[in-house]
Protein backbone atom coordinates (compact mmCIF):
# COMPACT_ATOMS: atom_id res chain seq x y z
CA UNK A 1 0.00 0.00 0.00
CA UNK A 2 1.97 2.72 -1.16
CA UNK A 3 1.88 6.05 0.30
CA UNK A 4 4.31 8.93 -1.34
CA UNK A 5 4.61 12.50 -0.38
CA UNK A 6 5.25 14.92 -3.24
CA UNK A 7 6.89 18.40 -2.61
CA UNK A 8 4.25 21.30 -3.84
CA UNK A 9 7.38 23.36 -5.53
CA UNK A 10 5.47 25.86 -8.16
CA UNK A 11 6.25 25.26 -11.75
CA UNK A 12 8.20 22.34 -11.08
CA UNK A 13 6.05 19.76 -12.55
CA UNK A 14 5.48 17.94 -9.45
CA UNK A 15 2.08 18.10 -10.27
CA UNK A 16 2.40 15.89 -13.35
CA UNK A 17 3.98 13.71 -11.90
CA UNK A 18 1.67 13.18 -9.32
CA UNK A 19 -1.12 12.61 -12.22
CA UNK A 20 1.02 10.69 -13.73
CA UNK A 21 1.71 7.85 -10.85
CA UNK A 22 -1.70 7.53 -10.21
CA UNK A 23 -2.25 6.42 -13.93
CA UNK A 24 0.38 4.30 -14.29
CA UNK A 25 -0.25 2.88 -10.70
CA UNK A 26 -3.41 2.91 -9.39
CA UNK A 27 -2.54 4.87 -6.53
CA UNK A 28 -5.34 7.54 -5.61
CA UNK A 29 -3.95 11.26 -6.17
CA UNK A 30 -4.97 13.45 -3.55
CA UNK A 31 -6.19 17.26 -4.59
CA UNK A 32 -8.17 19.39 -2.88
CA UNK A 33 -8.95 16.98 0.06
CA UNK A 34 -6.48 18.64 3.17
CA UNK A 35 -7.52 21.79 1.55
CA UNK A 36 -11.23 21.35 2.23
CA UNK A 37 -10.64 19.57 5.25
CA UNK A 38 -8.68 22.03 7.03
CA UNK A 39 -11.03 25.15 5.81
CA UNK A 40 -14.26 23.25 7.06
CA UNK A 41 -12.57 22.74 10.43
CA UNK A 42 -11.49 26.56 10.93
CA UNK A 43 -14.92 27.26 9.41
CA UNK A 44 -13.15 29.68 6.62
CA UNK A 45 -13.04 29.82 2.98
CA UNK A 46 -10.69 27.52 0.78
CA UNK A 47 -9.33 30.46 -0.98
CA UNK A 48 -8.61 31.93 2.53
CA UNK A 49 -6.53 29.34 3.52
CA UNK A 50 -4.76 29.03 -0.23
CA UNK A 51 -4.15 32.50 -0.51
CA UNK A 52 -2.37 32.24 3.21
CA UNK A 53 -0.37 28.93 1.87
CA UNK A 54 0.34 30.95 -1.50
CA UNK A 55 1.72 34.28 0.58
CA UNK A 56 -1.23 35.54 -1.24
CA UNK A 57 -3.18 36.73 1.86
CA UNK A 58 -3.78 40.77 2.53
CA UNK A 59 -2.24 41.73 5.97
CA UNK A 60 -5.09 41.91 7.84
CA UNK A 61 -6.17 38.30 6.99
CA UNK A 62 -2.89 37.36 8.28
CA UNK A 63 -2.72 39.08 11.35
CA UNK A 64 -6.59 37.22 11.85
CA UNK A 65 -5.46 34.15 10.61
CA UNK A 66 -5.00 31.12 13.67
CA UNK A 67 -1.82 29.44 12.10
CA UNK A 68 -1.21 27.09 14.85
CA UNK A 69 -4.65 26.16 14.69
CA UNK A 70 -4.32 25.62 10.91
CA UNK A 71 -1.23 23.87 11.41
CA UNK A 72 -3.28 21.28 13.91
CA UNK A 73 -5.81 20.52 11.93
CA UNK A 74 -3.18 20.21 8.52
CA UNK A 75 -1.72 16.97 10.53
CA UNK A 76 -4.82 15.41 11.44
CA UNK A 77 -5.53 15.97 8.07
CA UNK A 78 -2.16 14.38 6.00
CA UNK A 79 -2.11 11.91 8.55
CA UNK A 80 -5.90 10.68 8.54
CA UNK A 81 -5.30 10.47 4.28
CA UNK A 82 -2.08 8.53 4.62
CA UNK A 83 -3.60 5.91 6.14
CA UNK A 84 -5.72 4.62 3.57
CA UNK A 85 -2.64 3.84 1.80
CA UNK A 86 -2.08 3.66 -2.03
CA UNK A 87 -2.19 7.19 -2.14
CA UNK A 88 -0.20 10.47 -3.63
CA UNK A 89 0.05 13.33 -0.87
CA UNK A 90 1.23 16.81 -2.45
CA UNK A 91 2.20 19.78 -0.48
CA UNK A 92 0.76 20.30 3.09
CA UNK A 93 4.08 19.93 4.56
CA UNK A 94 3.39 16.12 3.96
CA UNK A 95 6.80 15.25 3.08
CA UNK A 96 7.97 16.40 6.67
CA UNK A 97 4.52 15.65 8.41
CA UNK A 98 5.25 11.58 7.30
CA UNK A 99 8.97 11.47 6.87
CA UNK A 100 9.52 9.50 9.98
CA UNK A 101 6.83 6.59 8.82
CA UNK A 102 9.20 3.84 7.53
CA UNK A 103 7.03 3.08 4.01
CA UNK A 104 6.32 6.63 3.28
CA UNK A 105 8.47 7.62 0.38
CA UNK A 106 9.07 11.14 0.51
CA UNK A 107 9.90 12.97 -2.82
CA UNK A 108 11.27 16.27 -3.83
CA UNK A 109 10.36 17.28 -7.63
CA UNK A 110 12.18 20.58 -8.66
CA UNK A 111 13.45 22.40 -11.40
CA UNK A 112 15.60 25.86 -12.89
CA UNK A 113 13.95 29.19 -12.13
CA UNK A 114 13.70 30.15 -15.34
CA UNK A 115 12.04 27.19 -16.47
CA UNK A 116 9.36 27.59 -13.62
CA UNK A 117 9.11 31.08 -14.86
CA UNK A 118 8.52 30.09 -18.21
CA UNK A 119 5.79 27.62 -16.80
CA UNK A 120 4.35 30.22 -15.35
CA UNK A 121 4.00 32.47 -18.19
CA UNK A 122 2.65 29.78 -20.15
CA UNK A 123 0.08 28.74 -17.75
CA UNK A 124 -0.96 32.51 -16.60
CA UNK A 125 -1.09 33.33 -20.62
CA UNK A 126 1.05 36.25 -20.28
CA UNK A 127 4.43 37.22 -21.64
CA UNK A 128 5.47 39.41 -18.27
CA UNK A 129 8.14 37.90 -17.19
CA UNK A 130 9.24 40.06 -14.35
CA UNK A 131 5.79 39.46 -13.23
CA UNK A 132 6.13 35.56 -13.19
CA UNK A 133 9.25 36.26 -11.63
CA UNK A 134 8.04 37.85 -8.74
CA UNK A 135 5.18 35.22 -8.27
CA UNK A 136 7.49 32.20 -8.28
CA UNK A 137 9.61 33.83 -5.75
CA UNK A 138 6.47 34.51 -3.31
CA UNK A 139 5.35 31.35 -3.79
CA UNK A 140 8.96 29.77 -2.54
CA UNK A 141 9.45 33.01 -0.05
CA UNK A 142 5.65 31.77 1.77
CA UNK A 143 6.69 28.00 1.35
CA UNK A 144 10.24 28.53 3.19
CA UNK A 145 8.83 30.60 5.78
CA UNK A 146 6.18 28.34 6.61
CA UNK A 147 8.50 25.04 6.36
CA UNK A 148 10.67 26.61 8.90
CA UNK A 149 8.19 28.11 11.24
CA UNK A 150 6.42 24.63 11.27
CA UNK A 151 9.04 21.85 11.21
CA UNK A 152 12.08 24.16 11.86
CA UNK A 153 13.85 22.52 8.69
CA UNK A 154 15.14 24.69 5.84
CA UNK A 155 13.27 24.10 2.54
CA UNK A 156 14.73 22.40 0.13
CA UNK A 157 17.25 20.54 1.97
CA UNK A 158 17.89 17.30 0.15
CA UNK A 159 18.35 15.26 3.50
CA UNK A 160 14.27 15.78 4.05
CA UNK A 161 13.91 13.54 1.27
CA UNK A 162 14.18 9.69 -0.17
CA UNK A 163 14.59 11.19 -3.52
CA UNK A 164 15.05 14.32 -5.55
CA UNK A 165 14.32 14.36 -8.68
CA UNK A 166 15.31 17.71 -11.77
CA UNK A 167 12.32 17.81 -14.15
CA UNK A 168 15.09 20.08 -16.29
CA UNK A 169 16.95 16.62 -17.35
CA UNK A 170 14.07 14.08 -16.11
CA UNK A 171 10.72 13.22 -17.92
CA UNK A 172 7.62 13.52 -15.74
CA UNK A 173 7.26 9.89 -16.79
CA UNK A 174 10.83 8.87 -15.62
CA UNK A 175 10.18 10.64 -12.19
CA UNK A 176 6.83 8.60 -11.83
CA UNK A 177 9.31 5.25 -12.66
CA UNK A 178 11.99 6.49 -10.11
CA UNK A 179 9.34 6.81 -7.55
CA UNK A 180 7.82 3.47 -8.32
CA UNK A 181 11.15 1.79 -8.05
CA UNK A 182 11.88 3.05 -4.53
CA UNK A 183 8.44 2.42 -3.51
CA UNK A 184 8.91 -0.93 -4.39
CA UNK A 185 12.12 -1.49 -2.45
CA UNK A 186 12.43 -3.59 0.61
CA UNK A 187 12.96 -0.17 2.77
CA UNK A 188 9.71 1.13 1.60
CA UNK A 189 7.80 -2.22 2.38
CA UNK A 190 5.05 -1.30 5.19
CA UNK A 191 5.18 -3.23 7.85
CA UNK A 192 3.68 -3.76 11.00
CA UNK A 193 5.76 -1.51 13.05
CA UNK A 194 5.85 1.16 10.16
CA UNK A 195 1.70 0.84 10.50
CA UNK A 196 1.86 0.96 13.97
CA UNK A 197 3.87 4.46 13.80
CA UNK A 198 1.71 5.85 10.72
CA UNK A 199 -1.48 5.06 13.29
CA UNK A 200 -0.05 6.90 16.74
CA UNK A 201 1.11 10.10 14.57
CA UNK A 202 -2.95 9.80 13.50
CA UNK A 203 -3.98 9.56 16.68
CA UNK A 204 -1.83 12.07 18.17
CA UNK A 205 -3.03 14.40 15.61
CA UNK A 206 -6.47 13.34 16.25
CA UNK A 207 -6.30 14.12 19.64
CA UNK A 208 -4.64 17.83 19.23
CA UNK A 209 -7.72 19.03 16.94
CA UNK A 210 -10.15 17.41 19.34
CA UNK A 211 -8.56 19.73 21.81
CA UNK A 212 -8.90 23.09 19.36
CA UNK A 213 -12.30 22.15 18.56
CA UNK A 214 -13.32 22.02 22.03
CA UNK A 215 -13.89 25.63 23.59
CA UNK A 216 -12.50 24.68 26.75
CA UNK A 217 -9.37 23.12 25.57
CA UNK A 218 -8.94 25.64 22.91
CA UNK A 219 -5.12 26.83 24.26
CA UNK A 220 -4.20 24.26 26.53
CA UNK A 221 -0.71 22.95 25.56
CA UNK A 222 0.48 19.66 26.02
CA UNK A 223 2.59 16.91 25.10
CA UNK A 224 0.16 14.07 23.49
CA UNK A 225 2.15 10.75 23.09
CA UNK A 226 0.54 7.46 21.88
CA UNK A 227 1.71 3.72 21.06
CA UNK A 228 -0.71 0.99 20.21
CA UNK A 229 -3.53 2.77 20.81
CA UNK A 230 -2.59 3.97 24.25
CA UNK A 231 -2.24 7.36 25.01
CA UNK A 232 -0.41 9.68 27.48
CA UNK A 233 -1.11 13.12 28.20
CA UNK A 234 2.02 15.16 29.79
CA UNK A 235 2.31 18.84 30.26
CA UNK A 236 1.13 21.51 32.62
CA UNK A 237 -2.82 22.84 32.89
CA UNK A 238 -4.53 25.64 34.53
CA UNK A 239 -6.45 23.54 37.39
CA UNK A 240 -8.42 20.62 38.08
CA UNK A 241 -11.07 20.91 35.88
CA UNK A 242 -8.85 22.04 32.89
CA UNK A 243 -6.96 18.49 33.76
CA UNK A 244 -10.09 16.83 33.57
CA UNK A 245 -11.56 17.96 30.34
CA UNK A 246 -8.58 17.25 28.63
CA UNK A 247 -8.49 13.70 29.50
CA UNK A 248 -12.16 13.61 28.54
CA UNK A 249 -11.66 15.29 25.25
CA UNK A 250 -8.93 12.61 24.68
CA UNK A 251 -10.79 9.97 25.82
CA UNK A 252 -13.41 10.39 23.41
CA UNK A 253 -11.07 10.56 20.27
CA UNK A 254 -9.42 7.30 21.90
CA UNK A 255 -11.23 5.45 23.51
CA UNK A 256 -12.06 4.98 27.49
CA UNK A 257 -9.34 3.72 29.58
CA UNK A 258 -6.60 4.44 26.89
CA UNK A 259 -5.52 7.59 28.12
CA UNK A 260 -3.16 8.04 31.16
CA UNK A 261 -3.73 11.38 32.17
CA UNK A 262 0.25 12.77 33.43
CA UNK A 263 -1.14 16.17 33.40
CA UNK A 264 0.24 18.75 36.48
CA UNK A 265 -1.59 21.42 37.63
CA UNK A 266 0.08 24.89 37.62
CA UNK A 267 1.78 25.83 40.91
CA UNK A 268 0.78 29.42 40.91
CA UNK A 269 -2.91 29.43 38.94
CA UNK A 270 -4.43 32.79 39.81
CA UNK A 271 -2.14 34.98 37.89
CA UNK A 272 -2.70 32.87 34.78
CA UNK A 273 -6.43 32.61 35.16
CA UNK A 274 -6.85 36.29 35.68
CA UNK A 275 -5.04 36.61 32.41
CA UNK A 276 -6.95 33.81 30.94
CA UNK A 277 -10.45 36.18 31.46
Amino acid sequence: MPVIALTQEMGSLAKDVAIELGRVSQLEVLRHEVLEGVAGRMQVSTSLISRLREGKAGLMERLKSDHDTEAVYTAKEVYALAGRGNVVLRGWGATCLLRDVPHVVTVRITRSFDKRVDWLMEHLGTDDRDFAQAEVRRSDDAHATRMHDRFGVTWGDPLLYDLVLNTDRVTVESCAAQILHLAGRPEFAETEASRAKLQSLALNSAIRAALRDNESTREVNIEVDSSQGKVVLQGIVLNDAERSETARVASAVAGAGNVDNQLRIMAVTRRFAHAKT
